[in-house]
C-alpha cells in the first residue's frame, strides 16, 4: 500500500506541556481522513507537524515520503 502520510511515536512538547504524544498514524493514497477530538487535545499541533511549521519534539512524520524536518 503507498502511504502519502506516516507518523510513527510523533511527539510534541512546549516546555513542560506534551501537546502530542506517541501518535502513530498512515493514511493511504487516496483514503479521507479526520483528526477529531477535543478542544487541546493537539489536532492542530499534529498538522502544523505534518505541514513543516513546527518540528516534532520526538517521533517521524513523512509526507509525499518527505520527512517533515
Amino acid at each position: 500500500m503507498e502511504w502519502v502520510v506516516e507518523c510513527e511515536n510523533l511527539t510534541r512538547r512546549f516546555r513542560d506541556k506534551i501537546a502530542v504524544d506517541l501518535v502513530s498514524l498512515q493514511v493511504a493514497r487516496g483514503e479521507v481522513f479526520g483528526l477529531i477530538g477535543p478542544d487541546g487535545a493537539g489536532k492542530t499541533t499534529v498538522l502544523r507537524m505534518l505541514a513543516g511549521i513546527l518540528e516534532p519534539t520526538a517521533g517521524r512524520a513523512t509526507v509525499l515520503g518527505r520527512d517533515v524536518r
